[in-house]
């Protein structure tokens, strides 16, 4: 097995004074992290507002459950939807319109006169972010066609996805802290406003597909997002009513029988497709499932998900709950794991260049395999200090491996279909934070608050060393191998 990845991507990037002779655009790769920071740091910033929200509007469990839940499940219903308007009407064009939907929910949030408000906003929120990611992935792609720059700045944009999840309890813990639950959304205006003008100025439009690949199927459009909204729904409501409750089984059958449909559907398209060129294009082209090396990266994506942001949930609430830690307290506790992004993007874009992304992802896996089981040294009366081990190392290698992902998926992505590709992987990890907050709070509430944190640990840690395992197969087919 050769030691560097020798796609011409890579080649290109590791040409001598290639990347060092040019210097990186900074402005177009600034108005893309911008927006992607917002929406991802809205996944969990809310989360310290809750008491806040609680003695303000009143709002009672299952409410507050809905103002977290409703966001990512919206979210991640309509990834795919959006990545493929993207891929049809232009990246630009709905990375703005989904800017202009996120920024307008924020204010409907932050005004909010009542829960059921606040909860209609959130899902609006989720809407307007399935729209803007995909699109800011494929833009990414196109204002960095030279593939030594491309790594860089991938790395930064990889860095915003892997640090703002995380640093969501800090910054939340820092505004409601020293202003009020509603500045948790407020924030969000500037930034976005910021983000938009900077797009204009200094992103271009892309292509329009053919007219064929504009027609999407609506059926495919309405089973994908009716699927994957109950799939994710239903993980989501599992979390706080069990897992054999009517409302979850009742959604988890919606949605498996609705991606059932989705895929008959697509498959049905895609043999029409070879026949009538110009007919109706699928939402998800099934071709791209049938690449060994992106469906790798999607299955990488799901399992540091459940691991890392499962865990990260559990942490928060040990930090809380078993310490009595306050919400900025707990916040800045969690700071040196999300501050390991910092350290990891240009470590993960150097890496990936020279050893390939595959490889990379490999590796980072198996180091936070390892620190997963830090955890399990870990008690109530245990020192902060001891923590940190398991902090540091999963705080590394998540970024890392994520970084990594995203340098595959822009490699590997087909031509016009950058934005499908990366709703894809963003569908995966969204599902897999979901299933692991929900597998992990039922393994708390089963055996107990400590107990629970030591068998998730090690659930986490066999999901990422599952994933080092697929990432390391992955690394040894060629680009399209199945």
């Amino acid at each position: 097995m050769p030691l560097l990845d020798r796609s011409p991507a890579f080649a290109a990037a590791l040409a001598p004074g290639r990347a060092a002779g040019r210097r990186l655009p900074l402005l177009p790769l600034v108005a893309l992290s911008l927006a992607h920071f917002l929406v991802m740091l809205d996944v969990t910033v809310v989360n310290v507002a809750l008491p806040g929200v609680r003695s303000s509007l009143g709002v009672g469990p299952a409410g507050l459950q809905w103002i977290v839940d409703g966001y990512s499940t919206v979210f991640a219903g309509l990834l795919l939807f959006g990545g493929g308007l993207g891929d049809r009407f232009g990246h630009r064009r709905l990375y703005l319109a989904g800017l202009a939907v996120f920024a307008a929910a924020s204010a409907g949030c932050a005004a909010a006169p009542t829960g059921a408000v606040l909860i209609a906003a959130r899902l609006v929120q989720g809407a307007g972010a399935a729209l803007l990611v995909p699109a800011s992935f494929a833009l990414l792609r196109a204002a960095y066609p030279d593939p030594a720059l491309r790594v860089r700045a991938v790395g930064g944009w990889g860095l915003v996805s892997a640090v703002a999840f995380g640093a969501g309890p800090a910054v939340g813990g820092l505004l409601v802290t020293g202003l009020d639950w509603r500045w948790v959304f407020w924030v969000n205006l500037p930034v976005a406003a910021a983000a938009a003008l900077l797009t204009l100025r200094h992103l271009r439009p892309s292509r329009r597909m053919d007219e064929g690949a504009r027609r999407s199927d609506p059926a495919g459009q309405l089973s994908g997002a009716v699927g994957l909204v109950a799939l994710v729904g239903g993980v989501n409501q599992a979390g706080a009513s069990g897992w054999g409750a009517p409302v979850v089984t009742a959604l988890l059958g919606l949605g498996a029988a609705a991606l059932t449909a989705f895929a008959l559907v697509e498959r049905r398209l895609e043999r029409a497709r070879r026949t009538r060129p110009g007919g109706r294009a699928p939402l998800l082209p099934p071709a791209l499932l049938r690449d060994g090396r992106l469906a790798a990266a999607n299955a990488v994506g799901l399992l540091i998900s459940l691991g890392y942001y499962g865990m990260l949930f559990l942490v928060t609430l040990h930090l809380q709950q078993e310490r009595h830690y306050g919400a900025l307290g707990a916040g800045l506790a969690l700071l040196p794991s999300v501050g390991m992004g910092l350290l990891a993007a240009p470590l993960s874009s150097r890496l990936s260049a020279r050893l390939g992304p595959y490889r990379t992802m490999a590796g980072a896996l198996l180091l936070g395999s390892v620190g997963f089981l830090g955890w399990l040294a870990v008690e109530p009366q245990t020192p902060y200090a001891v923590l940190l081990f398991a902090l540091v190392t999963t705080g590394l290698a998540t970024p890392l491996t994520v970084v990594a992902g995203t340098v595959a998926l822009l490699e590997a992505a087909p031509a016009g279909a950058a934005g499908t590709v990366s709703a894809l992987f963003n569908v995966s990890r969204q599902s897999g934070s979901a299933l692991g907050v929900a597998l992990f709070g039922a393994l708390t509430g089963a055996l107990g608050p400590v107990p629970g944190l030591h068998a998730a640990a090690l659930v986490a840690s066999a999901a990422f060393l599952l994933g080092a395992a697929l990432a390391a197969a992955a690394a040894r087919r060629g680009p399209h191998q199945a």
